[in-house]
Parts: structure tokens; C-alpha cells; sequence
């Protein structure tokens, strides 16, 4: 439910219900678009130009099927409303706008430094991070996992570049294990509320 304030009236149950059942099937879409993106990504990192096809193609019914799911008739309600903070949208909106200046500036900082093979992994933790306040914010706890598991898909990024592996590699890995958990976490929230 959302927190009522003195210039925000109490909303009924089913008021509550609906936006509840809207927010989630937006994370769903939101999750599974960003996962698709990741995983082209990630497949434009892979050595063989066959293998690098087979993910793009097997990626699109992955990612349509998570928006199906978040849309399917019948589906039981969530199991718990959201409690939504006051001023929640925006918050959402501060925050999404902050990782984007932080994406914009990974990106600047790692070509002018020369560093190219740093882009995946840093935004990988960039957008890792910004899970972390999403999850009190839409009230999804299960948030705080995804932003743990893109968080340790940037440090094993950092890792493969620190040990001198490619930058095709490296985005083949951070790009293919992102796509992964936003595509774990879109399933979840469709299926789990």
C-alpha cells in the first residue's frame, strides 16, 4: 500500500492490488528488454559468429516468453501489496537518472583512458547498484539479490580484465551471466510477485 501523506489520500485494497499487478509487470518487461540487450551484447563478444547467432535467436523467446508470463490471464494475484514510500516514483526516477550519467561516464572514462574492455563490468556494477535502492523503492526485496549477483558479474569482469583476457571475452562473460540474472529476476517477479 502506498504510504499516505498529508497531500496523498489512503487507497483502497484494489486500488492498491492493481498497481501492485502494473509494477510488476512492468519490472517484468523492463528486466527482461534490459536481459535481451545484455545478451546481445554479450553474444557480440563470442569467437564464433555461429554461436554469437544462436544466443541472439534463443534470446528473443527467452525475453518474450518472461513478458507473457507477467501478462497471462488467470494468474493468481501477488501474494503481498507493495508498501510504497512516499514520493516513490520520484525517487525511481532520481535514481534511474543517476545510473544513466554514471553509464554515460563509465563508458567516457574507459575510451579516453584506453580501456575499452572496462565498459561491461563497470556497467554491470553501475547497473547492479542501482538495485539496491530500486528494491525499497518498488518495495521488491528480491531486488537486493540482483543487484549482488550483477555486482559479483562485474568484479569477475574486472577479474577476467585484470588478467589480461580479451575484450570480446570479457563481454561474452559480463554481458551473457547479466543477461542471466535480469532474465532470473524477470521470471521471478512475474511468477513470485
Amino acid at each position: 500500500m502506498i504510504q499516505p501523506t498529508p497531500s496523498t489520500p489512503t487507497v483502497s485494497d484494489a486500488e492498491c492490488a492493481a498497481l501492485t499487478r502494473t509494477l510488476r509487470r512492468r519490472g517484468t518487461v523492463v528486466l527482461s528488454v534490459f536481459a535481451l540487450v545484455w545478451a546481445f551484447a554479450g553474444a557480440s563478444g563470442l569467437a564464433s559468429s555461429g554461436a554469437a547467432l544462436a544466443v541472439e535467436i534463443a534470446a528473443v523467446p527467452v525475453t518474450v516468453a518472461a513478458v507473457l508470463l507477467a501478462y497471462r490471464k488467470g494468474a493468481a494475484p501477488s501474494p503481498r501489496m507493495v508498501d510504497l514510500p512516499a514520493n516513490w516514483a520520484r525517487s525511481v526516477g532520481i535514481v534511474n537518472v543517476v545510473e544513466l550519467a554514471a553509464i554515460f561516464t563509465v563508458i567516457a572514462a574507459s575510451n579516453a583512458s584506453g580501456r575499452p574492455g572496462l565498459i561491461p563490468p563497470a556497467i554491470a556494477l553501475v547497473v547492479g547498484l542501482h538495485f539496491v535502492p530500486l528494491a525499497r523503492l518498488y518495495d521488491q526485496w528480491q531486488y537486493k539479490g540482483t543487484a549482488a549477483l550483477l555486482s559479483a558479474v562485474a568484479v569477475a569482469g574486472f577479474v577476467l580484465v585484470a588478467a589480461g583476457l580479451s575484450d570480446g571475452t570479457v563481454r561474452a562473460v559480463v554481458g551473457l551471466a547479466s543477461a542471466a540474472t535480469l532474465w532470473a529476476s524477470a521470471y521471478h517477479v512475474a511468477v513470485k510477485g
